[in-house]
């Protein structure tokens, strides 16, 4: 599990992808101290199980479900990737529940300056809109952000100085993808609603008879 708090930028230095499924190597160093093999580590919000340690990075492997929900088969060597490690016991969950799991990609539409912060609006999918909801949690590529807008068709973020500072977000660019993961306590409260056919037997109807 991770919080969506960039720990550090790192740089790609190796993408094999062979069909829909590979390995990679990221350039890092703070995201190394006391990591070691099989540890998890989010790569622009894509969670990767450490394979392979260096001095100077580290190795994944990638399967084919990663690279057909994300957008790591468009990164190149030298781009630049938010790293977080996983979660541990003792530290502070400073952002929101990120699973490291990637529903999909959005496609940036507009960045805008708004005195010291940027707003970025992303385009996303029908079925990716019915998991944001205003003043919600989102992960854009792993960036814990809050959900400041919502339409039928795109949703907006503010990202202030420290996160552009920290984050590979402001680098990006109208017309760029980006990966999605959506706030994983609304899809467990979507299924138990239904929204995936399920049969607990919760409704709407239900919750608004027992005074919800």
């Amino acid at each position: 599990m991770f919080t969506g708090i960039i720990e550090e930028v790192g740089s790609l230095e190796r993408l094999n992808i062979n069909g829909n499924s590979g390995t990679i190597k990221i350039k890092a160093s703070k995201v190394l101290e006391g990591t070691r093999l099989g540890d998890s580590i989010s790569v622009n919000g894509i969670c990767l199980t450490v394979t392979k340690l260096s001095d100077d990075g580290f190795c994944a492997d990638v399967m084919a479900e990663t690279v057909r929900r994300s957008g790591l088969r468009s990164l190149h060597p030298g781009n630049r990737v938010n790293l977080e490690r996983a979660m541990s016991a003792e530290g502070h969950f400073g952002g929101h529940i990120v699973s490291g799991h990637i529903d999909g990609t959005g496609v940036i539409r507009r960045m805008e300056r708004d005195e010291n912060a940027v707003w970025i609006t992303v385009g996303v999918s029908e079925e990716l809109l019915r998991g944001i909801v205003m003043k919600g949690s989102i992960a854009i590529d792993g960036v814990s952000l809050t959900v400041a807008d919502v339409t039928d068709s795109d949703f907006s973020v503010s990202v202030i100085p420290h996160t552009g500072e920290e984050t590979i977000l402001l680098t990006k660019r109208s017309g760029d993808s980006v990966n999605i993961e959506t706030d994983v306590i609304g899809k467990y409260v979507e299924k138990m609603l239904g929204g995936y056919k399920s049969n607990s037997g919760l409704t709407m109807d239900y919750l608004e008879k027992i005074g919800f």
